[in-house]
């Protein structure tokens, strides 16, 4: 019996971490594509109708322009934009999934601002895509991801 239970044990760790690589899959396209200066990757990690929000240093809720923020992303040159995250939690149910990142942000290749990001995903066509993110941003008490 206990050789059944293991092999299930494992059996869903593999799933779940299988399911897991694909939800962060997208959110990870994002990071890559600004690290690589590359506005069409980025473009594929979102949902035709995401939002972007962040949330200022004195509370208020600011919305940002997706179209503007992928072009804004061609601008650079790669390795410019190093957004560094650490995945600490992951829930889903069925086409839903939120996923928490804290993270260090890198311009020009020294630390800018930190924070966290809160994304909501949806599963589309079989694919995962960043619906909608939060994020806050400060400049003091970051820790360095490497």
């Amino acid at each position: 019996m206990n050789k059944i239970a293991a092999i299930l044990f494992v059996f869903s760790s593999f799933c779940f971490g299988q399911q897991y690589q694909e939800i962060e899959k997208p959110i990870r396209s994002l990071f890559l594509g600004m690290k690589n200066a590359d506005s069409e990757l980025v473009k594929t990690a979102f949902a035709d109708n995401a939002m972007m929000q962040t949330i200022t240093k004195e509370g208020m809720v600011k919305s940002d322009s997706l179209q503007d923020f992928i072009a804004s992303v061609s601008k650079f040159t790669q390795d410019d934009l190093d957004e560094r995250i650490t995945i600490e939690a992951v829930h889903t149910d069925g086409h839903l999934a939120s996923v928490f990142t804290p993270y260090s942000f890198y311009l020009k290749g020294k630390l800018s601002h930190c924070g966290a990001n809160s994304f909501q995903l949806v599963k589309q066509n079989g694919e995962w895509k960043i619906q909608y993110v939060i994020d806050t941003r400060r400049k003091d008490q970051c820790k360095e991801i490497k």
